[in-house]
């Protein structure tokens, strides 16, 4: 039995993340990157380890060891496979000695932190950031896959002492895994608020973005739309932004027919709108043919203070997926003073306050889709008044209130670790 005086209660808890995913685009990148960002500014001892070509923070507590081999994934050229330097990774955590090895990804690395952990006999933590399931059925529709996958995530997530799921929703989809329900902890949900808020509006963001030379002029409390174009001194158009990967498992097919049928009809009532696609993936050619003669706008990626601004700088966020575990995206918009439309499959629903801060519809119901869009594009004191009151609701959504959570759910695992170990 272990003694009461050996046990390492009075130092402060550490922590090792191992992701597969920081430096490219995506929500789990970004949670990673605030959380390691929030436990430097609260001095917590959590040290985040990827193996990535990528270009990453430069900040004391994220180490990046560079791969062996790297690769484009399949359907996502813009994200990579990587192979990382399994024994150099493991001395790494040898030497950090951790308490708790925290897990983001089923991946290569995420691997290597399993590993890790059942040779220092260490608790694992995990988040299930990501639906690969449903993921591997949309993009490859071969239930063969589909199963395989499910097989592969279950044997992975099993050997986890808990799992964080982004949303209440997806609580079941792990139960279905073979995950005890007492092990399972809804993270709460959390953005760096101070980063997306209704100020950094910029009425002459896109006309910047096309090169036309014109300065930004103050808006003096206005909103964008309010504001008639210098070139033209026609009003605005009123933009419905996406931001995500633009690929089929974000539902995008949908999102094409409904702007389709929205986009003719607001140009019959003579309102003026644009459907904004911020991202980038493999439907973006598909979808960029299928919408031609429709007012739409793709600009690729977009990050930092200039996503901030075409956030604020829009009219409503319009997000169909229906994949999912919890959507940053929908709450970032809604920070940034945007209504929300979001599918009723997955995470996103519980983030957002039906009637008052978005709306909740059908991941099948074009038509719904459609009515919303051409309603909030033809009232802006509906969006204004809607767009105010997401983003008086998310203030609550701060990232140091989730990492508080966070950080609990790691103390107490540990906690409990130990006790199991001092019987």
């Amino acid at each position: 039995m272990m003694e009461q005086g050996s046990l390492p209660l009075d130092r402060p808890l550490r922590v090792m993340l191992f992701t597969d995913t920081l430096g490219d685009v995506n929500g789990v990148s970004r949670f990673i990157r605030n959380a390691a960002e929030t436990a430097l500014a609260s001095e917590r001892d959590l040290t985040v380890v990827t193996s990535t070509n990528f270009e990453i923070p430069d900040q004391p507590n994220i180490i990046n060891v560079p791969p062996i081999f790297a690769t484009k994934m399949p359907k996502y050229e813009n994200l990579e496979l990587v192979m990382p330097p399994w024994l150099k990774m493991l001395r790494l955590a040898m030497a950090q000695r951790p308490d708790v090895v925290h897990i983001s990804t089923p991946g290569s690395v995420g691997l290597v932190g399993l590993a890790a952990a059942k040779r220092m006999r260490c608790p694992i933590i995990g988040v299930y950031h990501t639906d690969f399931p449903a993921y591997v059925e949309k993009l490859f529709n071969n239930e063969s896959m589909t199963q395989g996958c499910s097989g592969y995530m279950r044997i992975f997530y099993t050997q986890f002492s808990s799992i964080f799921t982004r949303s209440e929703d997806y609580a079941g989809t792990l139960r279905t895994l073979g995950i005890r329900g007492d092990r399972l902890t809804a993270l709460r949900p959390g953005i760096m608020v101070d980063q997306f808020h209704p100020r950094f509006a910029d009425p002459h963001i896109y006309q910047k973005m096309s090169g036309d030379g014109q300065s930004a002029a103050a808006s003096n409390g206005r909103h964008p739309a309010e504001i008639a174009s210098p070139a033209t001194s026609t009003p605005a158009p009123a933009r419905a932004l996406y931001c995500g990967r633009v690929s089929v498992e974000k539902n995008m097919p949908l999102l094409v027919k409904v702007w389709k049928a929205a986009d003719a009809r607001l140009k019959s009532l003579g309102v003026p709108a644009q459907l904004v696609i911020v991202g980038d993936g493999p439907y973006r050619e598909t979808m960029q043919a299928e919408l031609g003669g429709t007012n739409v706008r793709f600009v690729g990626f977009r990050y930092g203070k200039e996503l901030s601004t075409l956030y604020a700088s829009s009219d409503l966020f319009v997000f169909p997926s229906t994949t999912d575990t919890l959507g940053q995206v929908v709450m970032e918009s809604q920070a940034s003073g945007l209504p929300v439309l979001v599918s009723d499959q997955g995470g996103p629903k519980e983030v957002v306050r039906e009637g008052e801060t978005g709306f909740v519809l059908s991941a099948t119901d074009e038509r719904a889709w459609v009515e919303r869009i051409v309603a909030l594009c033809s009232d802006r004191g509906l969006r204004q008044g809607m767009g105010r009151a997401a983003h008086k609701f998310l203030q609550q959504y701060s990232m140091s209130r989730s990492f508080e959570h966070y950080w609990s759910v790691h103390e107490r695992v540990w906690k409990q670790s130990i006790a199991e170990r001092a019987k």
